[in-house]
């Protein structure tokens, strides 16, 4: 918490939802989580709920993955925190963006909210604050854009450190930032080799946090 604060920034309203490329991968169109599994070690059918377009955390249920795995992406994804907000730091609609199922996007409520600066909404967790804070209310909806390149292994030496960009509601909130290693709470573990491509993650934190338009497109 005696990190500085980042600076607020209105990111201006809501437009319309982006839509995926031509040679996009749609991870989710508003109509089922097939492309989907739980993420334990079962991987089952993913359990979360969809309506009206979007899909909802079911506290207790899990986190959920890709059923294929990604490496090098531009995912595009839109989220929306619960409405009216209830609770205060890390309590106001909790959730998180996993990329290869170890390196996290932080999802919060981040709106006229504080929390230690690094598990803002737009942070790389535990690791990188934001630049700024571009949150919307919670019941509006925000985007993330976000580019990651994972990293590269020679054995169980790494030659080249993961790097993450995200922009937040078209707010550039992580412009190349080198990742120390998996993101975690308090602490700062090694890489650790792991296969070029691996699932992408949405977190269960228990909180009924919504997404949609999920899409993500190959870089390599």
């Amino acid at each position: 918490m005696a990190r500085p604060q980042p600076r607020v920034v209105d990111p201006g309203p809501y437009t319309q939802p982006a839509p995926p490329p031509s040679d996009a991968v749609v991870l989710f169109d508003g109509r089922d989580l097939s492309q989907w599994v739980t993420s334990d070690s079962a991987r089952g059918p993913a359990r979360w709920t969809v309506e009206n377009g979007y899909m909802q955390v079911a506290a207790g249920t899990g986190g959920i993955e890709t059923a294929r795995g990604f490496g090098d992406v531009q995912l595009h994804i839109e989220w929306m925190a619960p409405s009216p907000a209830t609770g205060e730091g890390q309590e106001r609609g909790n959730s998180g963006v996993f990329l290869m199922g170890r390196y996290e996007v932080q999802v919060l409520d981040s709106y006229q909210a504080e929390t230690y600066p690094d598990g803002q909404a737009g942070a790389l967790y535990g690791q990188y604050p934001p630049l700024v804070n571009a949150s919307r209310p919670p019941g509006q909806w925000q985007s993330y854009d976000i580019i990651f390149h994972r990293p590269r292994f020679e054995g169980a030496r790494v030659v080249r450190p993961a790097v993450v960009t995200v922009l937040y509601n078209g707010v550039l909130v992580q412009d190349a930032s080198v990742l120390t290693g998996p993101t975690a709470h308090q602490e700062r573990p090694p890489y650790a080799a792991h296969p070029d491509k691996l699932p992408l993650g949405l977190q269960d934190h228990g909180y009924p946090v919504r997404f949609r338009n999920v899409w993500v497109r190959e870089l390599e």
